[in-house]
């Protein structure tokens, strides 16, 4: 328990004590005054503060400000204890709102807790602990189990599992090994590894989550814009509604000023917006709160009333719907053994960085060792392949132009997938298929966007005709656009916006997505976990590789907003009634009292359903 709230909890219990003494006849008028004065400052000094300060800078009409009116005009028609009982029962409400408050932002700290607190460095043989900051990007640092990692980079030694559940909410931890990506922020669970830095602590993916997760509060939606204007509206119209209540039936119809000035200061106490102006704004950062234990990050209020009003999702292919991770499909050989056009091929493409050819060099790592020393020349053919010399044999890899160029037939095939022709100077030796496999889970994740009212689906890709036709049927997607530039996947999103009047997303991987991300209404990335650019150019980050993660946030949004509605619709009607109920002189102040602290923590306690979002659709 921090000491502010140790305090407020003391002067809570010392108040108490003093209201209860209040009501005793054997303290006399001036007792009881003086008794209940005490406890009022010691409750409420701080209210008064803040009042008075909001006064001298214009801002007057505050909750605070007809807390203290309130109490004010209770001493001046001599309810001591009624004085002093408004500004202890404001003060419990709001200890009681900021403890519900605290178990809303629990979520938002654990995600904060990725924030690494040291790196460890070699230093003239000795490890030494160092700020993160201070280490530059080709540094080696060790982690050592139990530790987080610190910065991102890539394992030079050693194997280990990690905890990536603070990034992904994926509570199965990931082994990796020498050679293998690591973020920052995760927490190494078992052996020692040494890690290369690839990025600055400023650049790194921790950084980039913490700076995106602090900035997401000040993306306002529409609704908590509504309730500040219709706060700052409706706090000094009912103002001015009670001081016509108290002087206008006494100066008018010669009704007791002691009545009407009562039901005036019981109409100030009931008219308090606490629950609208405290409960809306929180359902939004616990929406984010939810939805950021299970690896979806929202970078603003403003995107959850989006997503809630969704009808069409479009989706990128290549490491959205599909792995991303290449494979060989089918070995077709003709002019040699299919070992033999494996390795051929495999040689002829190694030390490429393209996924195709780093493919084939796994797949035939797979099978058998590769002596990278037989090629003694290698030449990249942009656009078309490969020519390899290897063994003393000139051996082509690549496509269908490829070996057109160089005067090789090749068979026909209609196969889905890549396919890489290999052939020795003019003899055709076979082909390899290349193919990227559909996740396991975007069948699923169609269907769910389909259970939530998402009736559109679209899925454009840079691929060809007959590979895209065949995965949108696999997965029941509704359209599907081929062979398309990163242009003209934006300018198709922007066509379904203005044409079909539709509300849409688009998923893509953040890299060569970035301009339908930005032409989306709502741009969701996914596919490269920690990606600078998807964390730039996207709304939401889905911080693993499941497009089961797009129908999560939209739940969660639709959920969240049903929430702001609810506490919307039952704080004003409440208040209406009770300002109707306190005006008639109906009600009296202590059940005004209850009432406006049970309305604001009724709110808030809805407010913290957004945390709970059950897994089944």
């Amino acid at each position: 328990m921090e000491k502010e709230e140790k305090i407020l909890i003391t002067r809570l219990c010392i108040a108490s004590v003093l209201f209860a003494l209040s009501f005793f006849n054997f303290l006399g008028d001036i007792g009881k005054f003086v008794t209940s004065l005490v406890g009022f400052f010691i409750i409420g000094y701080d209210v008064i503060f803040k009042s008075l300060k909001g006064i001298i800078h214009g801002d007057i009409f505050d909750e605070r400000f007809l807390m203290l009116v309130a109490s004010i005009g209770a001493f001046a028609i001599k309810e001591y204890h009624e004085a002093l009982a408004v500004m202890l029962f404001y003060q419990l409400g709001e200890f009681l709102q900021d403890l519900a408050v605290d178990r809303s932002k629990d979520s938002i700290k654990k995600l904060m807790d990725i924030r690494p607190n040291f790196a460890n460095v070699m230093i003239d043989g000795e490890t030494k602990k160092v700020n993160p900051s201070e280490v530059k990007p080709d540094d080696e640092i060790i982690v050592f189990a139990g530790e987080k990692i610190p910065l991102d980079g890539i394992i030079v030694s050693g194997t280990t599992s990690l905890d990536t559940a603070a990034l992904t909410g994926e509570s199965i931890p990931k082994d990796v090994s020498e050679g293998d990506s690591v973020l920052a922020g995760t927490i190494n669970i078992s052996g020692t590894i040494t890690v290369k830095v690839t990025k600055c602590y400023a650049e790194s993916s921790v950084s980039k989550i913490i700076e995106m997760v602090e900035n997401a509060e000040n993306k306002k939606a529409k609704s908590e814009k509504f309730i500040t204007k219709f706060a700052k509206i409706y706090t000094p119209v009912v103002v001015g509604l009670a001081v016509l209540l108290a002087v206008l039936p006494p100066l008018a119809f010669s009704q007791p000023w002691l009545t009407w000035l009562h039901r005036a200061l019981l109409f100030l106490v009931v008219s308090c917006p606490c629950a609208l102006v405290i409960s809306i704004p929180l359902t939004f950062f616990v929406g984010i709160g939810g939805a950021s234990k299970k690896g979806i990050l929202i970078k603003g209020a403003n995107h959850i009333e989006t997503l809630a009003n969704l009808n069409a999702v479009g989706f990128d292919k290549t490491g959205t719907l599909t792995k991303g991770n290449f494979t060989a499909s089918n070995v077709k050989a003709i002019g040699c053994k299919e070992n033999e056009l494996i390795k051929l091929c495999a040689l002829a493409e190694s030390g490429q960085s393209h996924p195709i050819a780093e493919s084939i060099v796994n797949f035939a790592k797979q099978k058998m060792k590769l002596d990278e020393k037989l090629v003694s020349e290698q030449t990249v053919l942009p656009g078309l392949g490969v020519k390899a010399v290897i063994k003393n044999k000139t051996i082509y890899a690549g496509n269908f132009k490829l070996m057109e160029s160089i005067g090789v037939e090749v068979p026909e095939n209609n196969e889905i997938g890549t396919t890489v022709f290999v052939s020795e100077e003019s003899k055709f030796l076979g082909y390899i298929v290349i193919s990227d496999e559909v996740r396991e889970t975007s069948k699923s994740a169609i269907e769910k966007l389909k259970k939530l009212g998402i009736n559109q689906t679209y899925m454009l890709t840079g691929d060809k005709d007959a590979v895209a036709k065949t995965i949108a049927n696999s997965l029941k997607i509704d359209k599907y656009y081929s062979e398309l530039l990163p242009e003209d996947k934006a300018k198709i999103i922007g066509e379904l916006k203005t044409s079909k009047a539709l509300k849409i997303a688009f998923v893509g991987d953040g890299i060569n997505d970035a301009p339908v991300l930005k032409t989306a209404d709502v741009g969701i990335s996914m596919g490269k976990l920690g990606s600078d650019i998807a964390m730039e150019t996207s709304d939401v980050t889905l911080m693993d590789d499941n497009p089961e993660k797009v129908a999560e946030a939209i739940k969660i949004s639709k959920k969240t907003m049903r929430i702001v509605k609810e506490n919307i619709i039952f704080s004003i009607s409440f208040k209406l009634i009770m300002l109707v109920l306190g005006a008639l002189g109906i009600t009296t102040m202590w059940l005004a009292i209850f009432a406006d602290v049970g309305v604001s923590l009724l709110a808030i306690l809805n407010s913290l359903r957004a945390l709970r979002i059950k897994n089944k659709n």
